[in-house]
Order: C-alpha cells, then structure tokens, then sequence
C-alpha cells in the first residue's frame, strides 16, 4: 500500500483543486494507492460530497490551522504545529506516509522538510528538481527556486542529487550532468560557476561541461545529451517561469497566424500538452530524507493528479532507499 499526504489547503485554489486531482489521480492510479488529504475535516468532507468523490482510498487526517502564502517560512512550521504542511510532513517522519504533496507556501514546506524530515549529511539546503521538456524528453533542473543565492560546493551537492534522482526515479540508466552558463567555455561565468565547473571535472561524476540556456530546450550540446542541468536557484526559477509561458505565447501565434482552428487540431493538441506544467505536475524537494513533492501555487486538479504519479513513482522506486544508501551516514554532531 502507497499512501500520500496531499496538503488539501494549500494552494491558491485549496481545497478545490486538490481534492479534484485526488479524484482524478486515484481513478488512474491501481487500488494498492491511498491519499491523505490533509486540513480541516469539515472544509474537506464539504468538498469531497460537492465533487462527488467516492471515499473508499481517501483519507481524511485533520489539520485545523493553515499556512498563508505570506506566512515566514520558519515562523510557519514552528508557530502552527497543526497547519496541513507540519501535519503531512509529520505523516511522513512517523512513517505513516510515503510521501508529501504541497502546493502551498513553498518555503514554508522546504523549510519544514528540512527541520522535520531533515537532511542527508553533506547537505546544507535541499534543492528543487524541476524536469523540463525538451526535443529529446525531458532534463532534471536543479535548483529550480528554493536557495537564490549557492556556493560552488552546493552546485555540486545538486548535480549529487540530480544523478541519483535521475538514475533511480526517471530511469536514464547513465545520466550526465551539465552545468547553466553565459557560454561552454571553461573560463566563463560567476565566480561560483567557475569554481563549481571545476569541482564538477574533479568529482567523477558524469560532467559534460558548461551549458547555455539554449542547449536546454534541446536537451544536450556538441558535448553530448544531457539529463540534469544545474543552477542556482535564481536563474532556475526563472527558467522555470519563461518555460511556463512557452506554450502560450506559441497558442497564441499559431491562433495569429494559422486560425483557431489549426491551433485546436490534434498535432498542435498534442504540442501544446507537450509543454503544458501540468503534465510533470510536481517537482521533488531533493536532499531530505523523504519523499516531499512541491508544486505551482496556481496547479490545476491535472498537475496535482500528476504530482501525486510523481509521488507514487518515486516511492515506488525507492528513492528514499536509494538516497539513503548513497548519502546517508551519522549525523553531523551526532
């Protein structure tokens, strides 16, 4: 049995949107899957009789107290114990679930994975994995938003990361790394990404280089294919946000250009769900040590059904297994 905490208050659209892409997940996922939905019980069972939902794989676990998106992250998880982030997280930590699912304050569930779940040693911070389309399927970004400002040494903790997420979760048996810059050339970039680039070369892991934002939507250089590309924080989360707004500006051209119609016929259908976020659904918190799943504040019931198959998936293949037999070791001050 797989169980997943799916905080039903978070969001910009909580709990409609949540409880809508249970429904939905759960109607595509086998019998051996259970949501928890996360919240106020009162406000949950309303929406689940509104929605017509059949209740026999839901979990209703009660959660009375919220967390804002203008809430402190910290002060959040320290302040209101019983908020559906603290209480799915602690779901999580107890073992009595599999994983996590939040689209609410992102920082406010970094910042409780962290302090609840905790991370792996030789990880300050934990970095969001963010896939990304492309010609050739699709590469892991990290960090896609949670830490703006990384040292060369954090750099290369996500390329760790990303390795192993990509290997034991995507399933590319040999994944190689490259690394976000202004141009391939050794010598070019901040003074973190030169040093970063460096470290990369010595570590023995699979490291192509350098790579500019253009190789990304192609998904490799003249150097070779590439799954996981990383950044900091700051740049990857505005890539993430021009990536969002790719497929809309081409809708819109295609309308211009071509008519309706031939926007809405199914090879262009099809394009457009190519690029749509709500086919990837969620991405990973990595570097915790459990399964947490963070998604758009504004995701539709369609990428938070897909978050929770990218929860699943990832418990199914063990991630945490998997992490744990690659980094875990005592803890620091243990």
């Amino acid at each position: 049995m797989i169980r997943v905490a799916l905080d039903a208050m978070g969001g910009d659209h909580a709990p409609v949107h949540e409880i809508g892409g249970a429904i939905k997940a759960l109607a595509a996922l086998p019998d051996d899957v259970t949501i928890q939905l996360v919240g106020q019980t009162q406000v949950i069972e309303a929406e689940l009789t509104k929605q017509g939902a059949a209740k026999d794989r839901i979990q209703i676990v009660e959660a009375p107290e919220v967390v804002t998106m203008t809430d402190k992250p910290v002060e959040a998880i320290r302040g209101k114990r019983k908020s559906s982030v603290a209480v799915g997280l602690g779901l999580v930590k107890a073992g009595q679930s599999d994983a996590f699912i939040s689209a609410g304050n992102t920082g406010a569930v970094m910042a409780g994975a962290t302090l609840l779940l905790k991370l792996y040693p030789g990880f300050e911070r934990p970095a969001i994995g963010t896939p990304l389309p492309t010609i050739d399927g699709s590469v892991l970004m990290l960090d896609g938003g949670a830490n703006v400002d990384c040292s060369a040494e954090e750099l290369v903790g996500f390329a760790r990361l990303g390795v192993h997420y990509a290997r034991d979760v995507l399933g590319r048996p040999s994944p190689a790394i490259g690394l976000l810059n202004i141009g391939e050339e050794t010598e070019k970039g901040s003074a973190a990404a030169k040093e970063a680039h460096k470290l990369l070369a010595e570590s023995g892991l699979p490291f192509i280089g350098n790579v500019e934002g253009r190789d990304i939507i192609v998904g490799h250089t003249e150097k070779g294919h590439f799954d996981v590309v990383v950044c900091d924080g700051f740049v990857g989360n505005i890539i993430l946000k021009f990536y969002e707004s790719v497929a809309r500006l081409f809708h819109q051209l295609v309308e211009r250009e071509a008519g309706k119609d031939t926007a809405r016929s199914q090879p262009f259908r099809n394009i457009w769900g190519y690029l749509d976020y709500a086919r990837f659904g969620g991405a990973p918190l990595l570097g915790v040590k459990g399964v947490c799943i963070i998604c758009h504040g504004k995701s539709s019931p369609d990428a938070i059904a897909s978050a929770v198959r990218v929860a699943v998936e990832a418990t199914r293949h063990d991630l945490v297994r998997h992490m744990n037999n690659q980094f875990a070791g005592p803890e620091k001050g243990a």
